[in-house]
C-alpha cells in the first residue's frame, strides 16, 4: 500500500486522467499561504483543451472530496497542460515536440539548439540550423547524450506553418 501523499493521489488520479485519454505527468503540492496548491499537470498527442482541463478538474474534485487523501486543510485545485517550455524528459515528450526548436544540454558538455526531425527509440534526428546565412545540417543524437533539454520559444520562426511532415520530408531529401 502506498504511504506517500503524492502516491496515494496518483493511484486515485491515474484513473481519471486516463478515461479522458490522457496522461498524467505531473502531481504537486505546494504551500501557498494558509492553503496549498494542488496542481496536477496533463498532456496528450494532440494537446490538452481548456473544457477537457476544466471536465477533469470536475471529476478530480468529486474523486478527492470522497477521500482523505488531501486531509482537513484547505488546497486550491489546478488541473494544467505542460508549459510551451517544459522540460522533455520522456520519450513521449520528444515525440510531441517533433518539428519543434529544442535547447539540449549535452552530457559530455556544450549545448546543442536544433529542431527534431523525428524520434526513435534510440534517439532523435535534428535539423541544426545553419550560422550566417549557411545550410543547416543533420545530426543525430541518442538520448545518452542528452544531460537535459527543452523546447525552446519560437516568436519569429519564418517557416511556422511548416508541419513535422514538411520538415521530414526535407531532412529525407538531404540525407
Amino acid at each position: 500500500m502506498s504511504t506517500t501523499q503524492s502516491e496515494r493521489l496518483r493511484e486515485l488520479l491515474a484513473p481519471l486522467v486516463s478515461a479522458r485519454e490522457l496522461d498524467l505527468e505531473e502531481v504537486e503540492v505546494t504551500p501557498a499561504g494558509k492553503r496549498r496548491v494542488l496542481r496536477i499537470v496533463v498532456d496528450s498527442d494532440e494537446g490538452v483543451q481548456l473544457d477537457t482541463c476544466a471536465d477533469l478538474s470536475r471529476d478530480i474534485s468529486a474523486a478527492l472530496d470522497e477521500t482523505d487523501v488531501m486531509g482537513g486543510a484547505p488546497y486550491v485545485l489546478e488541473v494544467t497542460s505542460p508549459g510551451a517550455d517544459r522540460p522533455l524528459t520522456q520519450h513521449r515528450h520528444y515525440v510531441r515536440a517533433t518539428g519543434r526548436l529544442i535547447k539540449a544540454q549535452l552530457a559530455e558538455g556544450g549545448e546543442l539548439v536544433a529542431r527534431i526531425v523525428s524520434v526513435d527509440d534510440e534517439g532523435l534526428d535534428l535539423e541544426v540550423p545553419g550560422v550566417k546565412g549557411r545550410k543547416p545540417t543533420a545530426r543525430r543524437l541518442t538520448f545518452g547524450e542528452i544531460a537535459k533539454a527543452r523546447v525552446e520559444i519560437e516568436f519569429n520562426r519564418k517557416a511556422a506553418e511548416k508541419s513535422a511532415d514538411d520538415i521530414q520530408d526535407e531532412f529525407q531529401e538531404e540525407a
